[in-house]
């Protein structure tokens, strides 16, 4: 079939397999481009098909010839109707890893389940013996807890007030006021069940109990802090408690690794466009408008950047890990620069439908939210007939 974006709202519903696999070629491109890391080297990646956990499983492999086992939940093609873009990722990941002769092994299924985990940990005792490296990068906007049975659904809302400021349109470039109302107290509690540290610490302590995280293991999972001008609906909303869920558990996993001489890390990333980020009303407005001064500072970078310099600059290029006052791994460091944070905010106070075009980035969050479907690539023949069937090599 001819394959086309096909739009509604801020969802793709579908997905190219050859554009896909140009955007996990280029990523591994970039990594091999910058050298060897001394890094892992048997690697799970909780989360693994798109954004920061492919990155990193690109990252893993390709900088620092690991061998990975990927988690994920996405869905494969079928006859006239394309896969979601993290299956064709996944594919493409283990074509290109099994041909650079690098182990790679995907598992799809809820990552939230006892199944998936038990799979999971099946596998590394059957092929890997142990892992030295877990890196938890789920994002989801529902979990069904797998000791009570309840779906929880997260909520993105502020608390104690009504949210009001600018958003914009990514598709129109029209520039709009958004309000959105407070969270009650269950909003809050569900969040925190889906998006906090509990599922995280689960996988953590089976992994623990089964004997498959190596002597000094590490583990990783990704927050946000952002500007002051999304904290009112993002840190200090519902999301913002569930990243502070996320931080805290750090800790605690920490505690529980000591025996094993482990580790465990939050690291904290740059905004980016995201299948998730695009949702959140603020963010394509903020994004779009630090675009445009990152680039011009040539400080930009996008998943890959980010991933590669955190393996290289901070979990395996230093003797300790630098951390911030909150033992916090910091690699939004460039786009909380106070310069950086001082503009964004002077050109927020200016930021019109009529202006956006001059001072901000559309165009960029655009190209780059139509990446993320494997739409927009050099190289790729989008009027060709393409196959939407395509297997990833592991799972078949």
């Amino acid at each position: 079939m001819i394959i086309e974006p096909r739009m509604r709202g801020f969802i793709c519903l579908t997905a190219h397999p050859d554009g896909c696999a140009q955007n996990v070629k280029n990523q591994i491109e970039y990594v091999k481009s910058k050298g060897k890391i001394e890094g892992a080297k048997r690697v799970l990646v909780i989360g693994a098909s798109t954004g920061f956990g492919l990155a990193s499983r690109i990252t893993s492999a390709f900088g620092c010839d690991a061998a990975t086992i990927g988690v994920f939940f996405e869905k494969p093609g079928t006859e006239g109707k394309t896969a979601s873009p993290g299956w064709y990722n996944s594919a493409a990941f283990e074509k290109e890893a099994h041909a650079a002769g690098l182990y790679a092994k995907s598992i799809n299924g809820d990552a939230f389940s006892n199944e998936i985990k038990a799979q999971t940990i099946d596998l590394i005792k059957a092929d890997l013996g142990q892992v030295d490296l877990v890196i938890y990068s789920l994002a989801s906007p529902v979990r069904m807890h797998p000791t009570t049975g309840v779906l929880h659904r997260s909520a993105l809302k502020p608390i104690g007030g009504t949210f009001t400021n600018k958003t914009v349109d990514f598709h129109t470039g029209n520039v709009t006021q958004v309000s959105i109302e407070p969270a009650q107290q269950e909003d809050i509690d569900n969040t925190v069940v889906v998006m906090g540290g509990e599922d995280w610490s689960m996988w953590m302590d089976a992994m623990k109990a089964a004997g498959v995280l190596a002597e000094g293991a590490m583990t990783v999972a990704y927050s946000y802090i952002g500007p002051e001008v999304t904290k009112a609906v993002y840190r200090n909303g519902t999301i913002g408690r569930a990243k502070d869920h996320l931080e805290a558990t750090a800790a605690v996993i920490t505690e529980s690794l000591s025996d094993l001489g482990g580790k465990a890390y939050v690291s904290v990333n740059k905004a980016l466009v995201t299948q998730a980020s695009s949702a959140i009303p603020v963010i394509p407005l903020y994004i779009s408008l630090l675009y445009k001064i990152m680039k011009r500072e040539g400080i930009h970078e996008g998943c890959i950047e980010q991933m590669e310099r955190l393996y290289s600059d901070r979990l395996y290029g230093k003797s300790d890990i630098p951390v911030d006052a909150e033992n916090r791994i910091r690699i939004d460091d460039w786009e909380m620069r106070d310069d950086v944070q001082a503009e964004v905010a002077q050109l927020w106070e200016e930021a019109t439908t009529e202006s956006l075009p001059g001072i901000g980035d559309l165009a960029g969050y655009k190209n780059d939210f139509l990446n993320l479907f494997g739409f927009g690539f050099e190289g790729v023949d989008y009027l060709a007939d393409t196959n939407e069937v395509v297997p990833v090599p592991s799972i078949g």
